[in-house]
């Protein structure tokens, strides 16, 4: 959520740093003072500390310990030194991890298909409705930042509700209303009025937004730690593909605008088909392993209440009275069968 506010704050202080980098000079020292942070950060690993999470499940403990003691400072330093010691002696050696490991598991590679998916269509579906909003905001500034309202808005509703109803529930709410205004969209823009279209169009880009950010954060969640990089650096990838349609379908003007909407629709249905096949990460630890990402399952979409019957099947008048009956039945049964014996015997 954090990187998602980050974000939002970038594209809020784009248009502004675009007019200042006008002049060549300005942009030149804007290009070259990114470069240098970027170099810095490579240079000096203190000013950029690796995960510690990461290095402790790859059985990286030199630099664990290291990373812990920059973190920690000198109070905690005995006791995380006696603990990776600990830990040394039964991992000596490092185990490194590949995104290639990824295609080799079902669960893991399935999970990040599914939110691989939703990212490319809430980042590439986006532009079917911001070309609706294109008409009532004809300049480019107040169209910019009206574009970044929606997704203030989005960041707001995922941090209210990702955390009381589920990632998987909101992500599937979210992507059913994306769905149904494209669809709505699709079919209906002529005969709808223009505010309703315009009410539509809001939130798609709300509901889009959403259903982007949600799936790298889902993705972050679901992902086992020694592969979480490669597997987000998988679902971002996705996202920034789909973020590719909206320049190409404006390069090609109104020319094939109905078949990328129309596309683009259908994959919204498909992904609330996937969405019900992927794990609940709410409420639970994160997986470290690929044995612990294996082993998620999919929880029931409705939780239902368990199933405790405490009443008996008769009365307690009913019982008493069923067991005197068959006390007496086996006492008739006792005297028939002794008294058929004396007949015979007599006999």
């Amino acid at each position: 959520m954090i990187a998602g506010f980050s974000w939002l704050a970038g594209e809020l202080l784009l248009p502004g740093l675009a007019v200042l980098c006008r002049d060549w000079r300005v942009l030149q020292g804007a290009v070259t003072a990114v470069l240098a942070l970027l170099a810095a950060c490579w240079w000096c690993p203190s000013l950029l500390l690796e995960s510690p999470r990461w290095l402790l499940a790859t059985q990286q403990l030199d630099r664990a310990r290291k990373t812990l003691r920059a973190l920690s400072g000198s109070g905690a330093e005995d006791s995380v030194h006696a603990e990776l010691e600990a830990l040394a002696e039964q991992c000596p050696h490092p185990r490194y991890h590949n995104v290639c490991e990824i295609f080799g598991t079902r669960v893991i590679w399935k999970n990040a298909v599914i939110l691989g998916f939703t990212a490319f269509i809430g980042s590439g579906i986006r532009h079917c409705f911001s070309r609706n909003l294109a008409p009532h905001l004809p300049r480019f500034f107040p169209a910019y930042f009206a574009l970044r309202g929606p997704e203030a808005a989005a960041c707001l509703f995922l941090c209210v509700t990702a955390e009381r109803c589920g990632r998987r529930s909101v992500l599937l709410l979210c992507t059913v209303l994306t769905g149904t205004a494209s669809l709505l969209l699709l079919a209906l823009t002529q005969y709808l009025l223009e505010l309703i279209v315009l009410m539509l169009s809001v939130l798609g880009v709300t509901a889009s937004h959403a259903v982007t950010m949600l799936s790298i954060f889902f993705a972050s969640e679901v992902l086992p730690t020694v592969v979480r990089g490669a597997g987000l650096g998988l679902v971002v990838g996705a996202n920034l593909v789909g973020s590719a349609a909206a320049p190409i379908a404006a390069v090609a003007s109104s020319r094939g605008f109905f078949l990328h909407h129309l596309v683009f629709a259908s994959f919204a249905i498909l992904a609330v088909l996937s969405i019900m096949l992927l794990p609940e990460s709410q409420g639970r630890r994160l997986p470290h392993s690929l044995q612990d990402g294996e082993s998620q399952r999919r929880p029931p979409l409705f939780r239902r209440p368990p199933r405790e019957d405490h009443l008996p099947l008769l009365a307690p008048r009913h019982t008493e009275q069923l067991h005197m009956g068959s006390e007496v039945w086996g006492v008739q049964q006792h005297c028939w069968g002794g008294g058929g014996g004396k007949l015979r015997a007599a006999g």
